[in-house]
């Protein structure tokens, strides 16, 4: 088409109707100029490329709040759209740390209708993150069901095995033998090491959380939300070392100071400390 209107100038003997019918060209394109569309949301851009350079692990409700406040009223789904044109994202790592490996051993669930009534009748363990100023590093913490208590934990800044099993090393040296240890299927909790050290312990029944059922570990994940709100979202760390330290004081308030009304008012550690002597006595 640019070829043809090209082919066209102005005659006296061949008028420019005459070049256009017989180029097959319509005489109004001939005329038309494009006009560069205006970008309406060019300002908004520029405001949303510097709220998430500020804090680029914040999604579009974060972005469209804020633009709120600068005055450019925007609906999330718009926010979610130019992001995606702008080729940016919440820099975060995914809610599922669990990640199984279909190659690891598996065991079922056994705490179905279970009454935990006793300390050591049932640990369990699970992960989460916790974010520093040059990125994240991943906590995994056990727990003992009936006192809530936090019998051993280890900080990582990887996802491998090691500081699981060594955290799982530590509670049974220190705390002896549950009945019943329950992790998810994430596969540092069905790696061979980590099994290892259960399964050659021949009194402990190991057992695993369903797939997508968060309430099967439902006393470990009421501790995530506690150490989270209580702490986590309150203070900023730069080094692993700051945070162990700043972790070793919360839990060690968390067993010894907080009292639990599910406890009678009681301390996780006086629970288990307590009623595990009652019951060896």
């Amino acid at each position: 088409m640019k070829e043809r209107k090209a082919m066209i100038e102005s005659r006296e003997d061949l008028p420019i109707q005459r070049q256009c019918d017989l180029l097959q060209i319509c005489r109004s394109s001939l005329y038309y100029r494009p006009v560069e569309k205006e970008d309406r949301y060019r300002q908004v851009k520029e405001l949303m490329m510097n709220l998430w350079q500020e804090s680029p692990s914040r999604g579009a409700r974060y972005l469209c709040r804020e633009l709120e406040k600068l005055g450019e009223r925007v609906s999330r789904k718009k926010v979610r759209g130019l992001m995606k044109e702008l080729g940016i994202r919440a820099l975060c790592p995914q809610p599922n740390l669990s990640k199984p490996n279909k190659q690891h051993k598996k065991y079922p669930y056994l705490l179905r209708g279970v009454v935990i009534e006793r300390p050591n009748q049932v640990w369990s363990a699970d992960i989460t993150y916790i974010r520093l100023s040059h990125g994240f590093v991943y906590l995994v913490a056990i727990i003992d069901w009936y006192s809530r208590a936090i019998l051993s934990w280890r900080l990582s800044s990887t996802l491998d095995s090691d500081f699981c099993v060594e955290a799982l090393e530590e509670a049974l040296r220190k705390y002896g033998l549950p009945e019943i240890f329950n992790t998810d299927q994430g596969s540092q909790f069905t790696s061979d090491a980590f099994l290892e050290k259960l399964e050659k312990r021949k009194t402990i029944r190991i057992s695993m959380d369903g797939v997508g059922r968060a309430l099967d570990n439902v006393y470990i994940e009421r501790f995530w939300r506690t150490l989270k709100y209580d702490y986590v979202y309150l203070w900023k760390w730069d080094t692993l070392r700051e945070l162990r330290a700043g972790l070793t004081d919360f839990i060690e308030d968390y067993n010894h100071r907080r009292e639990h009304s599910a406890l009678g008012k009681q301390t996780p550690w006086t629970c288990y400390s307590l009623n595990r002597w009652c019951e060896a006595a």
